[in-house]
């Protein structure tokens, strides 16, 4: 709990700076069922982002990283679009589940693709999962033809708009899966197993943990936790856009874990911390436009905030500081000193 004081005290500020512009920021109504307002729309919008990043937080647990999973967040939506848009009825349940089960299923043999890459192969992550970052977000402007694919489906509509038990069924689905990657992880020893080949992957062989499985598992399970994110973001608007969905999602989810305290170099990591880290983005998100930052410095106002909070978060950064207080409020006194001596001489 003690690594997560900073990231909550940065939460609790931005929240108290929303409500100081807008008094009404922590209403909550319940209209026709639903549950609407400020704090639903900080989790409707924090839902894809945080399964993006708990894909990406097994990945790095792993000693890798995961670079495409803005293009197979892209992917997923196109394929998923193109295929209801092809629908006698677009209103089919059984259609939009089956266009949704494709797009799961290509997300699946991306993530192959990618763990084959790093695990069998033997490519950097970063370079193998560069290719597809590059290679997918083709693939979807080919998928749609380089145009927006409009639908008008009401149960694919549901994945990202809709409701139900009066909270966003995205934020639902969210939790699902977080919770179920949770007690996996936390509850049987494959936790365990991930932070022991992330931390030491020869050691961890030498030990007879099958890292290659391990390693393909979670690129597997990051494809699929993307292209999950990808139904959502194109239901919501009900179109796919090739060129712009997910577009620099991976660098949102790469700094969730990082402030939710996961080890860049693999091993340790946590999974409410990077939930807590994407909560904290999408919160900023939306504090830099309830405060009127201008849109020319918005990515700016963002960088030095992110900045601000790892500085925080670093123990040697505060044991530095700290060390630098401590000296410059030692100088007067030995100066003061100094001048006793000048004084009785």
């Amino acid at each position: 709990m003690k690594r997560f004081i900073w990231p909550l005290a940065v939460l609790v500020v931005l929240l108290v700076t929303n409500v100081i512009h807008t008094h009404t920021f922590f209403n909550v109504e319940l209209r026709g069922g639903h549950l609407y307002g400020s704090l639903i729309d900080i989790l409707r919008s924090s839902a894809p982002l945080a399964l993006v990043a708990l894909g990406m937080t097994l990945v790095i647990a792993t000693g890798g990283i995961d670079l495409s999973v803005g293009a197979v967040v892209a992917i997923a939506g196109a394929i998923a679009c193109l295929r209801i848009s092809d629908l006698g009825d677009q209103g089919s349940v059984a259609g939009v589940l089956g266009a949704v089960g494709i797009a799961i299923a290509l997300a699946l043999v991306l993530g192959v693709w990618n763990g084959f890459l790093v695990a069998t192969v033997g490519i950097q992550p970063i370079i193998a999962t560069l290719i597809l970052m590059v290679a997918g977000r083709g693939l979807a402007q080919l998928i749609t033809d380089g145009q927006i694919i409009t639908v008008n489906s009401g149960p694919y509509k549901m994945i990202g708009a809709g409701y139900w038990l009066a909270l966003p069924l995205c934020v639902l689905i969210a939790a699902a899966v977080i919770a179920l990657a949770a007690v996996l992880v936390r509850r049987s020893a494959l936790g365990m197993l991930l932070e022991a080949v992330g931390g030491n992957a020869e050691a961890s062989r030498l030990a007879g943990i099958k890292s290659r499985w391990l390693i393909l598992g979670v690129y597997v399970f990051a494809a699929v936790c993307a292209a999950v994110a990808g139904l959502m973001i194109s239901s919501n608007v009900s179109s796919a856009d090739g060129n712009n969905a997910g577009l620099l999602i991976e660098l949102d989810a790469i700094l969730a874990v990082v402030i939710g305290g996961t080890s860049l170099s693999g091993g340790r990591f946590s999974i409410a911390g990077t939930v807590l880290g994407a909560v904290i983005i999408k919160t900023l998100d939306i504090t830099i436009y309830t405060i009127g930052v201008p849109p020319e410095v918005t990515l700016l106002f963002k960088a030095i905030v992110v900045i601000v909070l790892c500085l925080a978060q670093s123990p040697k950064f505060r044991t530095v500081f700290k060390a630098g207080s401590r000296r410059r409020r030692s100088v007067p006194v030995a100066a003061r000193a100094d001048e006793k001596v000048q004084v009785r001489a």
